[in-house]
């Protein structure tokens, strides 16, 4: 085995970190607290562009063969995400680059003449919303970056299983870069990781979802298992706010992570504790990989997510009633 491209994912990402950390360019990314920041100091928002670094070099020290549509747009939205932090994009700009990059995804893919043009579309708006899904959970110190050493790693572990030794490294860089990015955004955190590191991660995943899909790596509901906590807080946090006619678009903090940390949870046990529950996801996912559709272990994971999204809407509303008598 040839562990070099890891290391080199480390080393780069560790220390591409430090410098952006020391450069001038650091006083125009400081995320400043807010009323809807979780964070109560200013913290560089460019770890995830150091951490990004660590993975294109690793990747390229490899020489592995990526298909276009993968790195193209990745290298797309990596620039313009970075002008993102440095100058704060209109959002309609964002979302035309984003379609763009997932447009290509699908074109470059084949997918939509293989599967249909109905098909396309629909996995074309999956794209859009995984890009997005990363930077909507990064607000908290270590559970972006944690979720993602955990994620890709159990994808690396079941291209590993099913013989793809090119798909599992290129998942086990991305795993070496965010261990190193956590040693930085861990609580305390000293840096963030920024939307040009969270929107590339986010397209990443439904990258190597749809590359494994096709190569037959992992049947169509693995990967959605294995990053099931992000995309069910997004995704039931962003329905609920657009059925009460509230423009998705606007930061917020109503993510259950989000509420959690608002109750009196601290960051560093939040964070252990959704990685718990990601790799107990992601190893049950693994067990299954080869079934075409678990059902019952699906329905279960359904049944334990709804429960705990109930326990913290039960404690968020009694945290308000608390508020409102204190007030």
């Amino acid at each position: 085995m040839n562990f070099s491209p890891l290391l080199v994912s480390a080393l780069v990402s560790g220390l591409s970190i430090l410098l952006l950390i020391k450069s001038r360019v650091v006083s125009r990314l400081l995320d400043v607290p807010n009323d809807r920041s979780l964070h109560v100091r200013p913290v560089p928002r460019i770890g995830g562009a150091g951490m990004l670094a660590g993975v294109f070099a690793g990747w390229l020290v490899a020489g592995w063969q990526i298909e276009w549509w993968i790195w193209l747009p990745l290298l797309i939205l990596f620039a313009v995400s970075l002008l993102d932090d440095l100058f704060s994009l209109p959002v309609r700009q964002r979302m035309i680059v984003h379609v763009l990059a997932a447009g290509l995804l699908v074109w470059g893919s084949g997918l939509s003449a293989n599967q249909g043009i109905l098909a396309g579309v629909i996995i074309l708006f999956a794209i859009i919303w995984m890009t997005n899904l990363f930077n909507f959970m990064d607000g908290s110190n270590g559970l972006a970056g944690g979720m993602a050493m955990i994620g890709f790693g159990v994808f690396g572990i079941a291209a590993w299983q099913a013989g793809s030794d090119t798909m599992a490294w290129l998942n086990f860089c991305i795993v070496a870069a965010s261990l190193v990015f956590l040693f930085f955004n861990f609580q305390p955190a000293r840096v963030f990781m920024g939307d040009a590191g969270s929107i590339p991660l986010g397209f990443l995943v439904a990258a190597f979802s749809l590359a494994g899909w096709q190569q037959q790596i992992w049947p169509v509901w693995f990967p959605l298992l294995v990053f099931g906590p992000f995309i069910v807080d997004a995704t039931v946090t962003l329905l609920r706010r657009t059925l009460r006619g509230v423009k998705i678009t606007e930061a917020h903090r109503e993510h259950y992570y989000q509420r959690l940390i608002q109750g009196g949870m601290s960051h560093q046990r939040l964070a252990l504790a959704e990685y718990g529950l990601m790799l107990a996801m992601g190893v049950s996912a693994l067990m299954f990989v080869q079934k075409a559709m678990p059902w019952m272990l699906i329905m279960a994971w359904a049944i334990v997510l709804a429960g705990l999204m109930l326990l913290i809407d039960i404690k968020w509303k009694r945290h308000l009633r608390r508020q409102n008598a204190q007030a």
